[in-house]
């Protein structure tokens, strides 16, 4: 950190317990609204799925879970990180595509609207701005004392950068969350994104504030979009230190994922003590996901929110934004791999060995029909049975091991910043 730049209090942040209690849960059914149409690989029967599963499994109906709207953000929200040419550009591309001219599209390209990444569709604004509301109605519940704990599996959209959509993004939720919190008085806020793909617009947006701390792990870029996020990526001029990554090889297995997040992020937070802390949980690092490469399992996916869970109540009261994000295996994964985020977000976290609701299995098979799958039988249950074997970080670190390498190299980068020695702490 430069030395101007604000330092960790030297008390840990307090709140009125009292005031923050309960859970809040983002939900409309027009956030399924945001749909590049059926060939696409971000298909909203993944939200249709997670919402009728966290239904099924009576984790809507717990103790202080309340639902959250999810409003249409308007202009001048989306502009505190968004171009106000951009916006303007988005709202353009929001008709049906016949009525864009070849001009039109040409002209929507400099923006990363239009071909397979972003494809425009009619509503496009209105869908894109209802996800970014939901996530500032999120932040503003917890702000103000009515829930603790927030969820919006339909945000995480992490990759929409202020002038341009991209990776499937186009307004960044997650930036925008946490810009509005800093402007309501949140005095630090630490953002962790755990998706495959490097979490390069939330970073970007925040660059130079140094009220803001991002911490993406992530596939290297040398292998995997958006090619970005490795560990001489460290902020702005005014703001060393605030941006962290953590890439990781290609083929990371769930106990080395889960290893590398152990002996970064716990200990980061712990030195950043954030007084807010927002989370992105991309189902994407799944072996089944089709659009990368690692090899984690829904264990080990289970495992890191509730280290999520645990540091957002040890660090600053259990205020905890939790967001979606990516995740392709759309009916296979997503859904379940989300339905843990809302158990632990709402309290007792789920059995990965407790049976489907029956309801959605049914539901989930006439997905697949819908869509032209073939059943998967053996998808009965909310894990995976592929209990985790982890090696802890404190019992040494492998040279020839190359995860092992990029989490030293990490830690080499980011630690020192925030007073921590990347060989003991």
């Amino acid at each position: 950190m430069p030395d101007d730049a604000p330092l960790p209090d030297p008390d840990p942040p307090t709140f009125d317990a009292c005031a923050h209690v309960g859970t809040g849960i983002v939900w409309d059914d027009a956030l399924c609204e945001y749909d590049f149409g059926p060939f696409h690989p971000m298909a909203p029967i993944r939200l249709t799925l997670t919402r009728e599963l966290a239904r099924g499994a009576g984790l809507l109906e717990r103790p202080g879970v309340t639902d959250i709207e999810a409003p249409v953000a308007s202009d001048e929200q989306l502009a505190r990180i968004h171009d106000p040419q951009y916006i303007d550009a988005v709202r353009r591309a929001s008709v049906p595509q016949e009525e864009l001219s070849a001009e039109d599209l040409d002209e929507l390209l400099r923006f990363g609207l239009g071909g397979d990444d972003v494809p425009t569709f009619a509503g496009m604004h209105t869908a894109s701005a209802r996800i970014a509301g939901g996530s500032l109605a999120a932040v503003d519940a917890i702000r103000e004392g009515r829930v603790r704990r927030a969820v919006n599996f339909a945000g995480g959209l992490h990759h929409a950068k202020p002038a341009s959509a991209s990776g499937f993004c186009v307004y960044n939720d997650a930036a925008l969350a946490i810009r509005r919190a800093l402007d309501t008085g949140e005095e630090r806020v630490m953002y962790v994104d755990v998706d495959v793909h490097h979490g390069d617009g939330v970073e970007r947006a925040l660059w130079d504030e140094p009220r803001a701390i991002t911490l993406s792990v992530h596939e290297t870029g040398e292998r995997l979009f958006p090619g970005t996020g490795f560990v001489q990526d460290t902020g702005g001029a005014d703001a060393q230190g605030t941006a962290i990554n953590l890439p990781l090889p290609p083929r990371t297995t769930a106990d080395g994922w889960v290893r590398a997040i152990r002996a970064t992020v716990p200990a980061l937070v712990r030195a950043v003590r954030p007084t807010l802390l927002v989370t992105q949980h991309g189902a994407d690092t799944h072996r089944l996901d089709p659009l990368a490469d690692f090899s984690v399992s829904l264990e080990a996916q289970r495992e890191v929110m509730l280290l999520m869970r645990e540091l957002a109540d040890e660090v600053c009261e259990g205020r905890w934004l939790a967001l979606g994000g990516g995740g392709y295996a759309v009916i296979d994964v997503v859904p379940r791999s989300w339905a843990h985020l809302v158990a632990i977000a709402t309290g007792e976290a789920l059995d990965p060995s407790a049976p489907l609701p029956a309801g959605y299995v049914e539901a989930a098979e006439e997905a697949r029909a819908a869509h032209g799958l073939s059943p998967e039988p053996g998808i009965l249950a909310f894990g995976e049975s592929r209990p985790l074997q982890v090696r802890d970080w404190e019992r040494g670190f492998d040279p020839e091991d190359a995860l092992d390498r990029a989490v030293q190299a990490a830690r080499r980068s980011a630690f020192p910043d925030w007073g921590l020695d990347p060989f003991l702490d």
